[in-house]
């Protein structure tokens, strides 16, 4: 992390324990997380913006049945915009909190808690904007499960597994381009379709999690 501001400090940070995200070593990351700490932003309170920011997509995802073609279009990409600021929520709020030296104790509370609920409501809005609620509840309790699994697997001394192919950043990575495609073409039945996806992939993530544990279980 050597293109860290010098607010930030490289030589805090645990990667053992940490998400991999290429994003953590870019440079507007770094500024905005120097940002953050300078105008005394703490990392709890990051964590918890992400969740208003999801609490909102949600009210976009449910908005965007209504109103004209270009109305249903703009609630869309706005949705969009709230999945990304979420994930910048969660970028940001450990960096505060890690190379910033501005963790808490409950901190971990806050650091897991928020991404649970935001998946929620994100995945659960998706639902109703195909009118499929049910379909968005699926892939949110899909996605609320590999980080069971994932916590589960830390809770007996692993390394956490951050594997693939649909950990949290592609889940949102796929939602956001489902949605934007959905803005442009066929909302209704492109979400859907999204959903679908991440119901398959999420499957697979919590099979391939589930597998591992098991193994590092029976092998030790």
């Amino acid at each position: 992390m050597n293109d860290l501001p010098p607010d930030l400090s490289p030589a805090a940070a645990d990667t053992t324990t940490r998400r991999p995200l290429a994003s953590r070593t870019s440079g507007w990351a770094a500024k905005l997380a120097t940002w953050a700490i300078k105008n005394g932003y703490t990392p709890n309170q990051i964590s918890r913006a992400s969740v208003g920011f999801a609490a909102v997509g949600l009210v976009f995802y449910a908005l965007s049945p209504f109103g004209p073609g270009v109305l249903q279009s703009l609630w869309l990409l706005l949705a969009a915009a709230a999945i990304q600021a979420r994930l910048v929520c969660n970028l940001i709020d450990g960096m505060v909190a890690v190379e910033g030296g501005q963790g808490t104790k409950d901190g971990p509370f806050w650091n897991e808690a928020p991404d649970r609920l935001s998946d929620l409501l994100f995945l659960i809005g998706a639902g109703i904007a195909t009118d499929n609620p049910g379909l968005g509840t699926l892939a949110a309790a899909l996605a609320i499960a590999t980080a069971y699994v994932r916590e589960l697997g830390r809770a007996e001394g692993f390394p956490p597994d951050f594997s693939g192919p649909l950990a949290k950043p592609q889940r949102m990575a796929v939602l956001t381009a489902g949605t934007v495609l959905a803005a442009f073409y066929a909302s209704e039945w492109t979400l859907e379709a999204t959903l679908w996806i991440i119901v398959a992939g999420t499957v697979v993530t919590i099979l391939r999690r589930s597998l591992t544990l098991i193994g590092s279980l029976n092998s030790r």
